[in-house]
């Protein structure tokens, strides 16, 4: 790799950000952001809303334990408030990050073991879920990265 794009993704040298840094801090706001308006739009469903679902979907809704509700509210509103400090270059961002993870964690196994909901949507169901723990743990990397390297306090 040429000094110009080694510096491009790390400049732990010259003890600057990298350009790329923000850009990604920003971008993971917008997908926390897009969680939480699910989460919003899950706990606005009215009792018509549901009604008129299909019925196997309809009982995956009606009966999401309060657990599993937390879960889900700590993964994408620790998504969005951490990736709110790291675009803030907070440190904080860190742990933040680490809870909005271990929700999406519970939230999964949510999904995949108790309630089987790929049952209900097919396998194609996996591929969202599974991107979201992908990002989330690369978030939680990232911001401990950033901490670590010093671009984030």
């Amino acid at each position: 790799m040429n000094d110009e794009a080694s510096n491009f993704l790390d400049n732990d040298i010259t003890g600057e950000i990298p350009r790329w840094f923000s850009v990604v801090a920003w971008v993971a706001l917008v997908w926390n952001l897009l969680g939480v308006m699910a989460f919003a739009a899950q706990m606005m469903m009215t009792p018509e809303m549901l009604a008129a679902l299909p019925e196997a979907e309809r009982n995956l809704y009606e009966n999401v334990p309060m657990w599993a509700t937390i879960a889900f509210a700590c993964a994408v509103l620790g998504g969005g408030t951490g990736s709110l400090l790291l675009a803030l270059k907070k440190a904080i961002a860190f742990p933040v990050l680490v809870l909005s993870l271990v929700g999406v964690i519970v939230q999964m196994y949510h999904s995949f073991f108790v309630i089987d909901a790929m049952t209900v949507y097919g396998p194609g169901q996996a591929i969202m879920p599974s991107m979201v723990m992908i990002i989330a743990a690369l978030l939680v990397w990232l911001s401990n990265n950033a901490k670590n390297k010093g671009w984030i306090s």
